[in-house]
């Protein structure tokens, strides 16, 4: 798996939720495997099949989450610079077309969460961004053709 940059949160919120799903979680079926197999004949027991299944996709998703950690680098958040657009920064943009103005944090893949404005910087409007600087028009290409947008202000 490739390495994933991510923020000292990141990896603490990684790690934190790592920890629920081993100590919370994985009892809590392992107890729901004991349930169903109290109540007889394991071969007719659909308690008992969505259990286990349960219990394979906890262990997949925790398997997951560990190998991200383990392949995660962290971001020195105090060299990071604003004179280009680059990770972890805020950069304010302005539609050239319609004029409307939207802030958006760039982040690594783990972290992006658009309710937040935070988007991961391997999508294409991240991508288009990244090394421009304040004023320099980015022609970045979507799906619905190519939008610009100028760089108003780049901060942390």
């Amino acid at each position: 798996m490739a390495v994933s940059y991510m923020t000292e949160d990141g990896y603490k919120k990684l790690k934190e939720e790592i920890n629920t799903l081993e100590t919370i979680n994985r009892p809590a079926i392992s107890k729901q495997i004991a349930e169903a197999r109290d109540k007889g004949d394991l071969s007719e027991n659909a308690e008992y099949d969505a259990a286990k299944e349960a219990q394979g996709m906890l262990e997949a998703k925790i398997a997951q989450l560990k190998t991200l950690l383990a392949n995660a680098r962290l971001i020195n958040e105090d060299a990071i610079g604003t004179d280009s657009v680059q990770i972890l920064n805020k950069v304010t943009i302005r539609n050239t077309k319609n004029n409307q103005e939207m802030t958006y944090m760039l982040v690594a893949e783990s972290e992006a969460n658009l309710k937040e404005n935070k988007i991961a910087v391997n999508t294409p409007i991240a991508q288009g961004l990244m090394g421009k600087k304040v004023g320099d028009i980015a022609e970045i290409k979507v799906p619905s053709g190519v939008m610009s947008f100028e760089i108003v202000n780049i901060s942390i």
